[in-house]
């Protein structure tokens, strides 16, 4: 597949999952609160990896991009979970929740639907592309 279609599955990829998260984010009906809080954590996870396949698309990467995601996101979960004064002044600038340590399995779970849905894209395209020889 040329790099110009996998840029573009990507393009559209993202701009679907920015959609989503902002709906699940702002979403008022039925369990809201979890719509809010952690659906929406999901979509961002899968943002981060989307944006990052865009620079680097090889197999490993494909492995790799889920993986640093998850690390990243579980050091500023951490992060989140410490009060040392600079961090609480920070806080009070953004205005940010603490977030409590069950988000780490959320954080996995969408670093692994993030590795899955890559893996789908990119299958879809490979398929796409025999069909068209």
């Amino acid at each position: 597949m040329s790099k110009k279609t996998q840029s573009f599955y990507i393009a559209v990829s993202l701009l679907i999952v920015t959609v989503m998260g902002f709906l699940f984010k702002y979403y008022t009906g039925f369990a809201h609160k979890w719509f809010n809080d952690y659906g929406a954590a999901v979509f961002y996870e899968i943002f981060w990896c989307l944006f990052a396949f865009l620079f680097f698309r090889s197999p490993k990467a494909m492995i790799q991009i889920p993986l640093w995601v998850f690390i990243i996101t579980c050091i500023l979960e951490f992060l989140q979970l410490w009060h040392p004064p600079l961090l609480e002044q920070l806080r009070c600038y953004f205005n940010r929740q603490i977030i409590a340590w069950y988000n780490l399995c959320l954080v996995g779970f969408s670093s692994l639907c993030d590795r899955l849905y890559s893996r789908l894209v990119v299958a879809a395209a490979i398929t796409k592309k025999k069909l068209c020889k």
